[in-house]
């Protein structure tokens, strides 16, 4: 193992911009879900799944084929879902790890649970000694991580009969932001997403999520990418410790589909310029 001693660099405690920006996101996804509990119908403007960029996907083919969209969706929904497409066609999965509220509620969560079950205070690139979040087998997570993908067939599928977006019912992000949890599944969804949460890491974005399956396919072509110096990286894995999706011999696989590009790799590394952000 290769040492830089001298290339060694001091760690900033305050407020990364990802976190600013991960909070902005959170708090303007609670006002819009809000609206519903204001008087007055000017308040509503549409119903909370409008703002979703993946019911955009799920209203596409009904759309194309008869110009109508899905009941509680609308024009409003493809227009998200361009500006998530044109941040990913840049820059991969930025959004799932910059601007998605359901990843950020899962990092605060996880956060939580570390303070909770033993984790004084969180040291970048250092095993937690909590004892929750988990990491799931090694043999067990590969094919886990294949339902997102399931998922989203599923979801394309029953997208060409339904009337409703085929999530509407069993959607976290509706269960945590739109303050209508008006049926037993909608609350089970919600305590399912709370506790799983808490006991692994983005379990949601990791496993399930099919907006992520989505773009992941973006992580190969973007040209605003993570590189690494090979000469001066020491294999010493404090990146694979603080990835948020688990992602194992990071500098090897910036590239992987898993990537939230949610730079914590790049924050960890203690070798100055050994990992940069690279356009083209």
């Amino acid at each position: 193992m290769k040492s830089h001693p001298a290339n060694l660099r001091k760690k900033d405690s305050s407020p990364s911009v990802r976190t600013i920006i991960q909070i902005l996101f959170l708090l303007a996804t609670f006002l819009i879900g809000l609206r519903h509990l204001m008087p007055g119908e000017s308040s509503k403007g549409g119903a909370f799944d409008a703002f979703c960029p993946f019911g955009g996907i799920e209203t596409l083919w009904l759309y194309l084929t008869t110009g109508q969209t899905m009941a509680t969706t609308n024009l409003l929904n493809f227009s998200v879902l361009l500006g998530v497409l044109g941040v990913s066609l840049l820059a991969g999965r930025a959004f799932c790890g910059w601007m998605c509220p359901v990843g950020t509620v899962q990092d605060l969560l996880a956060g939580l649970t570390r303070r909770l079950t033993g984790e004084k205070k969180h040291i970048r690139g250092k095993k937690s000694k909590s004892r929750y979040p988990v990491q799931l087998p090694p043999k067990l997570d590969p094919w886990l991580r294949s339902l997102k993908y399931l998922i989203l067939a599923v979801v394309l599928l029953a997208s060409t009969w339904s009337l409703y977006p085929p999530l509407h019912e069993i959607c976290p992000a509706r269960a945590l932001f739109s303050f209508q949890l008006t049926t037993p599944l909608l609350i089970s969804v919600l305590i399912v997403f709370i506790v799983t949460s808490m006991l692994n890491r983005l379990f949601w974005c990791k496993y399930l999520c099919p907006f992520g399956a989505t773009l992941a396919i973006f992580n190969k072509i973007a040209p605003l990418r993570l590189v690494v110096n090979q000469s001066s990286c020491t294999a010493c894995g404090r990146c694979d410790t603080e990835c948020p999706m688990g992602i194992q011999n990071v500098p090897e696989n910036l590239r992987s589909a898993e990537c939230i590009q949610c730079l914590e790799c790049l924050e960890t590394c203690a070798v100055q310029d050994t990992l940069h952000i690279q356009l083209g």
